[in-house]
This record gives structure tokens, sequence and C-alpha cells, in this order.
């Protein structure tokens, strides 16, 4: 009941906040208010407004926004979104661009499950559709998930992704980013020995946390400095009866942005005040540049319990994936095991969250894979969003990453550009 009652005090105040930013905005929105010239009216107008905006973004999941992209043909391609395999926890969802053959390179993008929806890979989405007939997958929140559908943690996942790429097939290219990173690795691994002929034909990692020790991060300090008791005593609530998911034991997804926000607590608060200030004085706008980052960055969805103390108890604390000790429905996954599908790492210069020497540590760990399939990349001043949605993606990382899946095609046959290509599901 304690922790019912504490989600529910959460949701009630960003209920409340929103509430005082909507009334806010209308009060001082009066016309009859023009005619002061005091500024104060106008700025508490603005501050309304953003934090109406901001509080009841929490509360939304964000939709893909992508209808269309400009084909080679001179035509715009129309995107349909259809769901390939439908989970409690989470599907497998395919971009399908209509009127368009396949371009030879089947991209399954890993999110991760880490309080924010799969649209925070939006911009990785759109960059890749030109060039590649994309799928990913998209974790439900856990509040909306009823405790009849049981548990999830990290097995669960890898499980899951399991599931998706025998369903997708061996000319799979797998793009895992950030934290689903290691149990990507290790799906891989566990089709290995279970199901060789259902593994992906390459297997890039974008900044993940093979090895958190490798290199010390605050995200690091933390997992290393609670205890499990600690992190189950404060941090993990149950959800209220408000939601499909009452009586489930989750990581609310409003606790985690607030420990987010406060790793960069001084960048944020600029930000907002420089946006009271451009809507006091007219010069912001629906899509500028704060309100299509904030949007999705304040857009939090919960995690179950038992996901985020897996995560953090045998990601973060045990090391089994650094140690190749993992276990997943009873069986041992050995990386070692892994001697066809090539790997490439790829780390940001600048990344705070998972620092270069994190993520490169799975190519020692892939002692039966030869070394001319593996490969590793740093974008020196790269930060770790940059080195998935940020310029450093799009003008240099993408590129390479998309020469990493054609070199090791095989004998699969890549579209070139201006060639007309098939549907591939």
């Amino acid at each position: 009941m304690r922790q019912l009652l504490t989600y529910d005090l959460m949701e009630s105040m960003r209920v409340t906040s929103q509430w005082m930013g909507a009334s806010a905005r209308a009060m001082c929105s009066y016309p009859q208010l023009g005619l002061s010239t005091n500024p104060f009216i106008q700025m508490t107008a603005a501050w309304g407004e953003v934090t109406e905006r901001s509080f009841e973004r929490m509360a939304a999941k964000p939709d893909w926004g992508i209808s269309s992209i400009p084909g080679e043909d001179g035509q715009d391609h129309v995107i349909t979104i259809e769901t390939v395999i439908e989970r409690p926890f989470g599907d497998l969802i395919r971009f399908d661009v209509q009127g368009r053959e396949p371009t030879g390179r089947k991209v399954l993008l890993v999110a991760p499950m880490s309080g924010h929806y799969a649209t925070l890979l939006r911009k990785t989405v759109i960059s890749l559709l030109p060039d590649a007939d994309v799928y990913i997958t998209d974790w439900h929140n856990a509040r909306d998930i009823p405790v009849s559908a049981g548990k999830f943690d990290i097995e669960d996942y890898t499980l899951y992704l399991v599931d998706f790429l025998r369903e997708m097939g061996p000319d799979t290219n797998v793009i895992a980013v950030c934290q689903p990173a290691p149990l990507a690795l290790a799906a891989t691994a566990y089709l290995a020995e279970e199901d060789p002929s259902a593994q992906p034909r390459t297997l890039t990692l974008i900044g993940g946390p093979i090895d958190p020790d490798a290199a010390a991060t605050d995200v690091t300090d933390f997992g290393r400095r609670v205890t499990m008791g600690q992190l189950e005593k404060f941090v993990v609530q149950r959800v209220g009866f408000k939601y499909a998911g009452a009586g489930r034991m989750v990581y609310p997804g409003i606790q985690q942005l607030a420990s987010f926000m406060a790793m960069n607590a001084e960048s944020h608060a600029k930000a907002f005040t420089n946006q009271i200030v451009a809507v006091s004085k007219g010069e912001a706008s629906d899509h500028d540049k704060h309100n299509v980052f904030y949007d999705e960055y304040l857009a939090v969805m919960d995690m179950t319990a038992e996901f985020y103390l897996s995560t953090v108890e045998r990601i973060f604390k045990n090391r089994e994936i650094a140690k190749n000790t993992f276990v997943v429905d009873g069986k041992a996954v050995d990386i070692g095991k892994i001697t066809s599908v090539a790997v490439k790492t790829v780390e940001g210069g600048k990344d705070d969250i998972s620092a270069p020497g994190q993520c490169v540590a799975a190519l020692d760990m892939l002692s039966g894979l030869p070394e001319e399939k593996k490969a590793n990349y740093i974008e020196p001043e790269a930060g770790h969003y940059g080195i998935f949605a940020g310029k450093s993606w799009r003008n240099n990382i993408r590129p390479l990453v998309l020469d990493f899946i054609d070199a090791n095609a095989g004998d699969a046959k890549v579209a070139p550009k201006g060639a007309k290509k098939k549907s591939a599901k």
C-alpha cells in the first residue's frame, strides 16, 4: 500500500503542476491585461504555457510522426507502421515504405528500455529509412500492462529479441543502442548455440555497457554505491488504480526522469528559462528546437521493477555479461560461441553515460570470431545522444554502419543507389 500511495502522490503532483501551468496561462492571457505594462503578466503566461506543456508530455506516448520519405524515383513514398509480432511487454514493428522494393539491408533497431519510448530513436529511424528496411522493438509502458501478464526481466527481454530475430530471418542486421547492447549480444550468443540459422548477419553495438567497469561514469558509480535493498525500498513503486497495470511493481518513469535531469540540472534550468523568455516575447513556436527535444525527452514510461533491478544487479553489479556468466532460461550463454556474426562497436569520446571502453569490451569477449569480422569506431567529440541521433550519427557513424553491413552481406545483393528494389518482410 505504501508504494501505491507514493506512486499516486507522484502522479498527483504531475497533474497539479500541469493544472497550475494551464491556470496561469489562461488567467494571464485575458485581452484586458494587455493594457498593463507590467512584464510580469507576460512572463507568468509564458511560464504557464511552458509548464503545462512539459508536465502534460510526461503522461503521453509520442507519435512516430513519420508519414513519408522521398524516393530516388522522384516520388514521396508513404510510410505505414505494421506490427509484425505483438507481445504484452513489447512489439516488433516495421516501417513499411509503400511502393519501394527491398533495399537489401534489413535492419532491426533494438531500442532501450530505460525510461523513454522507442520514439527516442525517431531520428535514427528517419536517417536509415532511405537506405534500409527498418524494424524496431517497441517496448510498452509497464503501468499499462496488467499484473496477469506476469514478470518481465532481462532474461525475458533477451528471449523477446531471440523471437524477433527468428521471425526476421538470418539476413537481419541488428543495431542495438545503449542499454540493450549487452542483451543483444547475449541474444546472438544464445542463438549461436540454440538456433544458429536464426543468427543475424551483423551486430552493431552503440554506446552500450558491455563492461561497466571498463570506464567509470556517474551511472556506474551509482550502481556500485547503492544496495539492492535501497533500490527496492526507495525506487520501486506500485502502480496506482488509474492504470491497467494497477498493483504492478515498477520503476516510475517520472522518478527516472528526475534522476536524468538532476545529472545536468544547470543546463536544463537554463533551457527552460530561455524558453519562457522566448514564449513571452512571441519568439517561440510549436515545433521549435526546445519543444522538439523536450516533447520527446519528457515523455517517459515505467519499466517493470524486475527488469530495472535485474539490470542493476546482473549487468552493473555482478557484470554477468562482462564475465561471460549470463544465464537465460536456465541455459548458460557463452559469448565465445559467436563465430559467424560480424560485430561492430561504436563509442562516443564524450559519452558520460557509457564511456569509451565499456562497449568495445565486447570484441575481446568474442574469442571464436575471426578478427576480420570485428570492428570498432570512436567518434571523438560525440556525447551519448550524438552517437545514435545527432549530427555525429548522421554525418559520420551512419555511413560507417551501412558500409559495415554491406561489407558483410556475403552473397546477398544490396541495391545500389538509384536501383529499383523489392519489398521484403
